[in-house]
């Protein structure tokens, strides 16, 4: 009777950490002044909601790839690594136009990338994070070497300009970081986790499929709207509030730190009422900087983690190889939570 060999698999964890950050803003700066023009709110009512002042909207020609490929560009200039050495290409983004195929081969390709595997993932706010840890599982697994993670989003696409509870709240933008193997552990364990129950919070107010009709009409066609996402702003933001300040603790804990270790706190920047709320549930000491992009860049969902350490990085606010606390959450419901450390 013949024996089954045993399958070859890797006996030894290794470590990782990010190499290096890259972001990308687009040039367009949108005032809270040009947003009222099409619901009835005010710049002072904008400013006490969610501490935005500006965010930045893409050109029209410009798309998902384009960003990714300029924050790509920069984050591996940064971590010093050539594109024919990154072994997989992960972008979490929901505003790629297409159900395939996925933004990540094309910009692999954009880059001159040789042959690495390359897919989307839709997480939402909390893409960027769930990224992060599957870059961080598959090279302490030994399924590559080093990855380039992607958040990036053209939420400008998605938003109805005349929804007086969304239209001032997102903005455009790309972050990228590249991760590859360490001599010490730079990522933290995950803690992740869904609440399918409540998926109606933050949505697409139409599938795609539910357009089809008008869409195949001619005579309709031209009155369709673009399926723009919703928010219950009021769910969002108690839930965000209560339920993301234990899972933040339970991530640190899982490090192996104490909030008094941490360098700076980059939550999502979803709303600055809600970042504030979380520090004061955190008891986060006062000299830990913490991350407040929103006021000019908008909620960029995905992309919101990465521009905005990459910001704390380059204007001196977070040191470099210190020690972060990341949250993402949002549609799905979904969040993610994960201390690293800095580039």
């Amino acid at each position: 009777m013949s024996t089954r060999p045993a399958l070859s698999a890797p006996t030894t964890l290794r470590h990782a950490r990010i190499l290096g950050l890259g972001a990308y803003r687009p040039e367009r700066v949108v005032t809270n002044e040009e947003i009222i023009q099409f619901i009835d709110s005010s710049d002072e009512w904008i400013r006490q909601r969610s501490g935005i002042v500006t965010r930045r909207f893409a050109r029209e020609d410009e798309t998902v790839v384009d960003m990714a490929e300029a924050a790509s560009r920069q984050a591996l200039e940064r971590a010093g690594v050539e594109t024919g050495q990154v072994d997989a290409v992960i972008m979490a983004t929901v505003t790629h136009p297409f159900q395939t195929p996925a933004a990540a081969p094309v910009l692999a390709d954009r880059l001159g990338m040789t042959d690495p595997a390359a897919y989307d993932i839709s997480a939402a706010c909390a893409g960027y994070c769930y990224a992060i840890a599957q870059a961080n599982d598959m090279i302490r697994a030994g399924s590559a070497d080093t990855v380039l993670v992607v958040g990036v989003e053209k939420l400008s696409d998605f938003t109805d300009k005349h929804d007086r509870g969304s239209a001032f709240i997102f903005g455009d933008g790309a972050g990228a970081a590249v991760v590859g193997v360490a001599d010490r552990p730079g990522i933290g364990p995950t803690i992740w986790g869904s609440l399918g129950e409540r998926a109606d919070a933050i949505t697409q107010r139409e599938s795609w499929t539910d357009l089809r009709p008008a869409m195949e009409d001619p005579g309709r066609t031209k009155g369709v709207d673009w399926p723009a996402f919703t928010m219950q702003g009021q769910t969002v933001f108690r839930w965000a509030v209560f339920s993301m300040a234990p899972v933040a603790r339970r991530a640190v804990e899982a490090a192996g730190i104490t909030p008094a270790d941490l360098d700076a706190f980059v939550p999502h920047q979803a709303n600055m009422r809600i970042t504030d709320a979380m520090v004061k549930a955190l008891e986060l000491p006062e000299h830990v900087p913490v991350a407040r992009d929103i006021a000019e860049t908008g909620n960029t969902s995905a992309a919101s983690i990465p521009l905005a350490m990459s910001r704390m990085l380059e204007e001196g606010e977070a040191p470099h190889g210190g020690l972060a606390l990341q949250i993402g959450f949002g549609a799905g419901l979904v969040y993610a939570a994960q201390v690293v450390e800095m580039p």
